[in-house]
């Protein structure tokens, strides 16, 4: 599960594609504030890519677009909030919202966190590091390390994609390091901030039952409207 926890299952990655859609829209919309012309908004373009690699509706996307920039004469107002916590059997979580209602959000929160134990701010920040994530596919030949070091990131791994490297940065470095993994054979797929656990737990730890639970606990957080990011200390 890693620095961010994805649905596993396919049934449940297949049922999320619209929710995955809602997601996007308004990461389009919030990038779009800086203006509707991706070839000068990179944040746009990155996340245009991501929407395009998904099957996004054009005209889902293209809305989103006009809406963010303020093109419809609709007023987009979106806040960002973190809760911290622990999903059942002490498995710490840190949830990225995006909402334009923050009492619903905090009132949906603490319902969904019933079968876990929903923290005071800072209760489990201090077990993540906050960092720059960008997700790269690399073209043939392309050293992953050596791309690494000469870009500026701070680590890497295997990315969420199959093939895909997820390089690691100082929050102050992701512009920086993703402008300048192109030049070392890496097209970049996403960047982002985003938490990583400092000390994850092995889900081989956990029995079967005890894993299934804490799965479900974090798919029904993950299927909230407000949610954006799930980042989950398991490793793996």
């Amino acid at each position: 599960m890693g620095a961010q926890w994805k649905a596993k299952h396919k049934d449940v990655a297949a049922n999320a594609k619209g929710r995955m859609f809602g997601k996007l829209a308004k990461d389009i919309m919030i990038a779009a504030r800086n203006g509707a012309d991706p070839a000068a908004n990179a944040r746009l373009r990155l996340v245009l890519e991501q929407a395009r690699k998904v099957s996004m509706p054009k005209e889902t996307l293209d809305r989103a677009i006009k809406k963010g920039a303020g093109l419809t004469g609709e007023v987009v107002h979106f806040e960002h909030v973190m809760y911290e916590g622990f999903a059942p059997h002490r498995v710490a979580v840190m949830v990225e919202c995006l909402t334009d209602n923050v009492n619903r959000a905090a009132s949906e929160m603490r319902v969904l966190f019933r079968k876990g134990q929903l923290g005071t701010s800072g209760s489990v920040a201090w077990d993540f590091d906050h960092v720059g994530m960008i997700e790269a596919e690399p073209a043939p030949g392309a050293d992953p390390e050596m791309a690494a070091i000469e870009a500026g990131a701070q680590d890497l791994e295997p990315g969420n994609e199959e093939g895909t490297t997820l390089f690691l940065t100082d929050p102050s470095d992701l512009d920086l390091v993703s402008r300048a993994l192109p030049a070392q054979g890496f097209t970049v797929l996403s960047a982002k901030l985003g938490y990583k656990p400092k000390n994850p737990i092995d889900p081989a730890s956990l029995s079967a039952p005890d894993l299934e639970e804490v799965e479900a606990f974090l798919a029904a957080i993950d299927n909230n409207d407000d949610v954006q990011n799930v980042y989950v200390g398991l490793a793996g």
